[in-house]
């Protein structure tokens, strides 16, 4: 059984995966500096993921795959320098930590939860504005410092698959809503990743044979502005969200 560790598992997305992944056969654990807001079906560890001894020390020995979920809120357009450092610290420096800790307790791999505001300067809305799918191989343009800095962490994680000591899968992720917020917005209507769908390509990105790739994560929804073409054909996920109008 893979023991999967969620860094930063205590949100939305990691409440889902906590649950989904544990029924699909994994062994999963939450580290994260608060523990969530409702129980859990995993065990939760406490740990600052920008403190690099914290993590050394603290990830559990075995662990098969880590997935970096830390999250904090952010704004368009340009930041102060404190929270450029505030937020450089969690999307940019907890990166290289987390990746530097899997290398050195031999971590099979690390998923990274990017984010599609790598390239939401080609969205607006819920719409793509390229006449097409908006594809990984699109140049990044971005109208975030967080998108910035989501895309070095994506570099960065090259840096180490590169070496060949570690896979690192990044998977831009659309929009995960709490189950409240799920019918508040019509741009959801394009963007959401439900739940079962999150599950499935969590699980593609654990088990996949690749070293190294950035994918979308998004639903099959009519309109979507994101191609999961490369998801489907490398990692073999599919959508389980019917494409109807």
């Amino acid at each position: 059984m893979r023991k999967i560790v969620l860094i930063g598992g205590s949100g939305t997305v990691g409440s889902i995966l906590a649950t989904g992944l544990k029924q699909v056969g994994y062994s999963v654990f939450n580290m994260d500096k608060k523990p969530p807001s409702s129980e859990q079906c995993c065990p939760f560890i406490e740990v600052d993921a920008t403190n690099y001894q914290q993590l050394l020390e603290r990830i559990p020995a075995e662990t098969d795959t880590i997935i970096n979920l830390l999250k904090v809120d952010a704004a368009s357009g340009v930041e102060s320098i404190t929270r450029f450092q505030q937020l450089s610290d969690i999307f940019f420096h907890a990166s290289y930590y987390i990746l530097m800790a899997a290398r050195e307790n031999r971590v099979r791999r690390v998923v990274f939860a990017s984010s599609n505001h790598v390239t939401d300067g080609y969205e607006k809305d819920g719409y793509s504005l390229l006449n097409r799918e908006i594809h990984t191989e699109d140049l990044p343009k971005t109208n975030s410092l967080y998108g910035i800095l989501k895309f070095a962490s994506e570099q960065a994680g090259r840096l180490f698959a590169q070496e060949g000591t570690l896979s690192v899968i990044n998977i831009r992720i659309a929009s995960v809503p709490a189950k409240s917020q799920q019918a508040v917005k019509d741009r959801l209507n394009r963007t959401m990743l439900t739940d079962d769908d999150l599950i499935e390509l969590m699980k593609c990105a654990i088990e996949t044979t690749q070293d190294y790739g950035t994918y979308y994560g998004v639903s099959n929804h009519l309109h979507k502005p994101w191609s999961t073409w490369n998801a489907h054909i490398e990692l073999g996920f599919t959508s389980k969200q019917r494409n109807l109008d």
